[in-house]
């Protein structure tokens, strides 16, 4: 009886449509469930933003205390947590007192940059044969910059709110982190769930890890070249620059070629001439090209396995949602977001989309791992 009804099942010519019929359902769901999440990020932004921000903090110093443990000879273990909270706490303060301290050095030497500009856009002027000389002054006029004001004025509260935020977050983060194997145990009860759980949380952790490592060596060694130049060419305000740059290339893709370009374009003000500001523009963006097609790309190998067009469509999506904090985390996110969707059987295609070599199953070391359906 049962064989006839199978039968009888498989040799229907609508179940064929029905199936069609359910993909099709199926496909708007997912794209109505992405709609929805983005929806949801975009509208929460100013609570998860620093929620998310302090999560990939709490990466960071989780991942420096093991370092310490594992690495330095003779470092107590019972320190290297709490000298690795002083270090990325001491390295968030440094970064607010560096950029207001130049701030108002910059606001100081204003009259001499609008002098400069200002010979700048007359010799301009001068060589495009232009009869009325545009002036600093008549170009912030019809910019209206008061036009600006409340959004600045907007972007430094929510800065400053955010910085705050992320702090808070991040201790008690920390305060409750050795809650969370207690967790896991109760949320997945069988041996064979938490086993899978921790195989993903660690394929997260490392891939976000080896993402931090890879830049931030990338960053000093280009900041250092990049301190080398505007120290041999004299620009000044160079730990502010220096800053900007090593910021900058946390952003993929595009943020150290952005970075080094804010102080390549601050030396033609600052020089007499055109000629240092040539080579420091030219000099800046050799050294990004250089370390970020030729050093960067063999550090990092296969390790984040993500597609280079996933990475810029994640700049984009990241960026729009959340602004600068959404770039500086878009490649972690998508980090996380693709080993989380290799875990089951319905979202793995996604997963091989985003990874570069159609398996974002495998480990850092290139092993496959069980997955769970």
């Amino acid at each position: 009886m049962t064989d006839q009804t199978n039968d009888r099942h498989t040799d229907d010519p609508k179940r064929p449509m029905l199936l069609g019929e359910l993909a099709t359902v199926k496909v708007a769901a997912i794209i109505l469930a992405t709609v929805a999440v983005g929806f949801t990020l975009y509208t929460l932004g100013r609570i998860l933003e620093p929620f998310v921000m302090a999560v990939f903090l709490l990466i960071m110093v989780d991942g420096m205390a093991r370092a310490l443990r594992d690495r330095v000879p003779g470092f107590p273990h019972w320190a290297a947590l709490p000298a690795s909270i002083t270090f990325i706490v001491a390295v968030f303060v440094f970064t607010i007192w560096v950029a207001a301290d130049n701030g108002a050095d910059f606001a100081g030497q204003s009259a001499n940059y609008t002098v400069r500009i200002n010979a700048l856009l007359s010799d301009g002027a001068g060589r495009l044969g232009l009869k009325v000389t545009p002036t600093l002054s008549d170009l912030m006029h019809r910019l209206n910059p008061a036009r600006f004001a409340g959004e600045l004025a907007k972007g430094l509260s929510h800065f400053a709110e955010a910085a705050v935020f992320v702090l808070i977050y991040l201790g008690f983060l920390i305060a409750s982190r050795q809650g969370f194997a207690a967790k896991t145990r109760e949320m997945f009860q069988t041996e064979g769930e938490q086993s899978e759980a921790g195989r993903v949380f660690d394929r997260v952790r490392r891939g976000v890890e080896s993402y931090i490592w890879v830049q931030t060596v990338v960053g000093v060694i280009i900041t250092a070249a990049s301190a080398a130049l505007m120290a041999a060419t004299g620009l000044s305000h160079i730990p502010f620059w220096c800053l900007i740059i090593f910021l900058a290339n946390y952003i993929p893709a595009i943020g150290a070629a952005i970075g080094v370009l804010f102080p390549a374009l601050f030396g033609l003000v600052e020089f007499d001439g055109i000629v240092r500001g040539v080579i420091l523009i030219v000099g800046l963006e050799a050294i990004h090209f250089a370390v970020s097609h030729v050093v960067q790309p063999r550090m990092q190998g296969k390790s984040l396995n993500v597609d280079p067009i996933v990475v810029l469509l994640a700049l984009a999506f990241w960026g729009m949602v959340w602004g600068v904090v959404g770039a500086f985390l878009s490649t972690p996110l998508t980090v996380m977001a693709m080993a989380i969707l290799a875990e089951f059987r319905g979202t793995r295609p996604l997963a091989v989309l985003l990874s570069s070599d159609g398996k974002p199953y495998a480990d850092l070391s290139g092993s496959k791992k069980k997955k769970v359906d």
